[in-house]
């Protein structure tokens, strides 16, 4: 049996009973009806998953399917359809170094273009969602190919259509829409512009930005090294909670968040964690919080499943003793609780 934790970048995780790769859309589709009535994990990079020891009674489907199509007009930009096992970070290198812009301030975020929508990644201001004008399934329940348009795909923070009905659509490719051009849209973050030297709401190059990013993602502890053991994460293991302004307003004044268009306010996760008693640094065994960055929960080399999912209750109860706010994973918990 195939061990889990060889494909994910916690390095954790059990035996699956079968597992099968894929690299066309026939392939995919022939490995989902395969599989019959059981269940199916669909991977790709690994990068956003938390397995548990026990493994998976089913059968994973690693998707690698990385085929590209492009129509450029000089006018309107680029239409890019990439498969959903190609490497988000190369398809981003590859995009800039073409002279499209658009996804530059998403650089350096770990998986697969498949699972890009799934999660509506972003980071820096932007989200993954902005650039997207179609979603290819494959429809599980009625065994048929669906394309959704942007507005079908719901997208939200940190979740979509796809995400809400987990386990009914498996990705095969997703189209972008991209501009040409060498410079970026105003950046609105003031981490990054701080990076870039500019005030926010000034643009910046967008190769300079692409490499600004990819450093304050490596300050961070998010960018994957084999040889770094405090990188051996899953990104940020928690998302920032979206909460009513009536529980933003008992926070300290020194809390960040940020007014949504709803009127909820997002919060950071990073803040709570550490005012709530979490530190860069905790363990529990080989499990243990990034030293540079608290969102992070890594695995320092001997970490189990169970490790990291204590260590991420661990730091959940406080936030929620503390504040009264309950953190939600990021990452796809696959055999595993944190209640």
């Amino acid at each position: 049996m195939k061990q889990l934790s060889d494909y994910t970048s916690l390095r954790v995780g059990g035996p699956a009973t079968n597992f099968v790769e894929v690299s066309t859309e026939a392939e995919i589709v022939s490995a989902i009806e395969g599989a019959g009535d059981s269940p199916i994990l669909i991977m790709g990079g690994g990068t956003n998953i938390l397995v548990s020891d026990a493994g998976f009674n089913g059968t994973v489907i690693r998707i690698s399917n990385t085929n590209i199509e492009s129509e450029v007009d000089a006018c309107s930009g680029a239409t890019l359809t990439i498969g959903a096992g190609e490497n988000w970070d190369a398809f981003v290198e590859t995009t800039i170094s073409r002279g499209f812009a658009g996804l530059e301030t998403l650089s350096g975020i770990p998986g697969t273009v498949g699972a890009a929508p799934i999660q509506n990644i972003g980071a820096y201001g932007h989200e993954v969602s902005e650039f997207i004008t179609r979603v290819r399934t494959y429809d599980r329940r009625e065994k048929a190919i669906r394309t959704f348009t942007n507005s079908e795909c719901e997208f939200s923070y940190r979740s979509s259509k796809f995400k809400l009905e987990k386990d009914r659509y498996v990705v095969l490719d997703v189209a972008f829409q991209l501009r040409l051009g060498e410079m970026t849209t105003p950046i609105i973050y003031t981490e990054l512009a701080a990076a870039l030297g500019i005030t926010v709401g000034e643009k910046a190059g967008v190769l300079v930005t692409r490499e600004k990013t990819l450093a304050l993602r490596a300050q961070k502890g998010m960018l994957l090294k084999s040889e770094d053991h405090d990188s051996w994460s899953a990104g940020s293991f928690f998302t920032n909670p979206i909460i009513t302004s009536e529980v933003a307003s008992k926070l300290p004044d020194d809390a960040p968040r940020w007014i949504q268009n709803d009127g909820r306010v997002k919060v950071s996760a990073a803040w709570l964690m550490e005012h709530a008693g979490v530190h860069k640094g905790d363990s529990v065994s080989g499990a243990r919080i990034s030293s540079k960055h608290v969102l992070a929960l890594t695995n320092s080399g001997t970490a189990t499943a169970s490790d990291i999912a204590a260590l991420a209750k661990e730091a959940r109860e406080k936030v929620l003793s503390t504040f009264g706010i309950e953190l939600i994973p990021e990452v796809n918990l696959v055999g595993i609780n944190l209640q």
